[in-house]
């Protein structure tokens, strides 16, 4: 509503800035056109063009007048558009202003009456819910009631129920104590059964155990009977550097426990492996504090047999065989490469093979020369007392007393008697031939190993 004074006030300020440079512009030419001099009539025989300076200057400022009262009409021109734009949009905020009144005062009036209305809606609400209230608790007190007259019947009925309980419960009672006692009776009975079972389960296992102290020897052997104990390293089937890590180990394991007693390492079946783990084995032996015994029971071949030969001292069966050859290996390359090749299996063939010769008295050309003098195939086998007097096996046992077994190996664990020994061989599936003849087929046996059976009529065959 101020909006219009406001907006005559600015524009006569803007008016009365924007003229202040036409003013000082009329003002700076004022005082050059007062002080310009008036030009002088021509004296008799002058000429204008004597003035000719004067005359431009008078010129140039008179149009510097002419231009700057222009540009003030411009400016005021300008100002004047500016003012009525101003006004024009000072009357239509004001129309706006009042339009938004209006609609507010209409939306104020639409609330009022919807307020009105929930007023009206609430309050009904109200008594519907306090007349469903009354009625409700016209409901609830009859209800109570009823569960007042329901609770005195019930009590009357529980103090005679109680005292019916209690009744029994001194019955049940007695009923307790009597089988308490019982019971007590019968633990006791049950005590002695189990106590007689532990003791025969306890009986049994000291006799599926050998109970004594295992006795170790400095001297193992004597009267060509050998005792191995507990310090005993199983090496069977083909020597791989697993074979080799788990002989090593429990080398430096029995070490670690006694560094007197010996080591044995016990050879029932092996054709020999690898040259390096047979060496790591070797070096595991000979690094030993505690002496480390080499024992053969069936077979030792090439490996083994080195293995055995080399061992601080070692002992085999009679009838047990060592085999000894020269290293086998299969090449691939070319020339040069298997010229290479071969010249590392000679190396390893010096290094390993040179050491049994020596201990034959052989030099290694001579221990070669008997392996083929021996046998076509440079595979020069002994039996164990054969071996002996060639040096491969420094004792003959023929007796070999295992004083690590000390479990029964038939009892199962848990079980109150050993069970029967089981069968052996393990149960072969009989088969029929096309003929229909049937048969029974005989497992594939050890290098060296042959069948020695009753077969006249062909019913046990090997297999291919």
């Amino acid at each position: 509503m101020h909006a219009r004074p406001l907006l005559a006030v600015t524009f006569a300020v803007i008016v009365s800035v924007a003229g202040s440079p036409a003013r000082e512009a009329a003002a700076q030419a004022t005082p050059a056109t007062a002080t310009t001099p008036t030009p002088q009539p021509a004296k008799p025989g002058e000429t204008p063009s004597q003035f000719p300076e004067l005359k431009r200057e008078q010129e140039r400022l008179t149009l510097e007048n002419s231009i700057a009262e222009q540009e003030l009409k411009k400016e005021l021109t300008k100002l004047s558009a500016e003012k009525q734009r101003l006004e024009l949009e000072n009357a239509l905020a004001q129309q706006k202003l009042l339009s938004d009144i209006a609609k507010l005062q209409s939306e104020g009036e639409r609330l009022a009456k919807q307020t009105d209305l929930l007023n009206k809606r609430l309050a009904l609400k109200e008594a519907e819910r306090k007349e469903k209230l009354d009625a409700e608790l016209a409901g609830l007190r009859e209800q109570l009631e009823r569960a007042k007259a329901a609770n005195d019947l019930a009590s009357a009925e529980l103090a005679a129920r109680t005292r019916e309980i209690a009744t029994k419960d001194q019955e049940l009672q007695m009923r307790i104590k009597e089988l308490q006692a019982n019971r007590a009776e019968f633990e006791n009975e049950l005590a002695k059964v189990k106590a007689d079972i532990d003791l025969r389960e306890q009986r049994d296992a000291w006799r599926n155990r050998v109970n004594r102290e295992i006795q170790y020897a400095k001297d193992p052997f004597k009267d060509g009977v050998l005792t191995i104990s507990d310090r005993r390293i199983a090496l069977n089937g083909v020597i791989l550097m697993d074979t080799a890590d788990h002989i090593a180990e429990r080398i430096d394991y029995f070490n670690n426990q006694n560094q007197e007693h010996p080591i044995f390492i016990v050879i029932d079946r092996s054709p020999g492996g690898s040259v390096m783990a047979g060496y790591k084995i070797l070096k595991a032996m000979e690094g030993s504090p505690a002496p480390v015994y080499v024992v053969v029971k069936s077979f030792a071949a090439s490996m083994a047999a080195g293995i055995t030969t080399l061992a601080e001292r070692s002992f085999a069966y009679p009838n047990a065989i060592l085999l000894h050859h020269q290293i086998l290996s299969g090449s691939f390359g070319n020339l040069t490469e298997q010229r290479e090749q071969l010249r590392e299996l000679e190396e390893w063939w010096r290094r390993l093979a040179t050491p049994v010769a020596k201990k034959m008295g052989l030099t290694l050309d001579q221990f070669i020369a008997e392996m083929y003098k021996n046998r076509t195939s440079g595979d020069w086998r002994e039996f164990g007392d054969a071996a002996r007097k060639l040096k491969w096996v420094d004792e003959i046992a023929h007796t070999v007393r295992e004083e690590s077994f000390v479990k029964n190996p038939d009892a199962l664990p848990g079980a109150t008697q050993a069970p029967k020994a089981p069968v052996f061989p393990p149960a072969i599936a009989e088969q029929v031939d096309p003929q229909g003849r049937r048969f029974l087929p005989l497992p594939r046996l050890d290098p060296v190993d042959c069948y020695y059976l009753y077969n006249p009529d062909n019913y046990y065959r090997l297999t291919p």
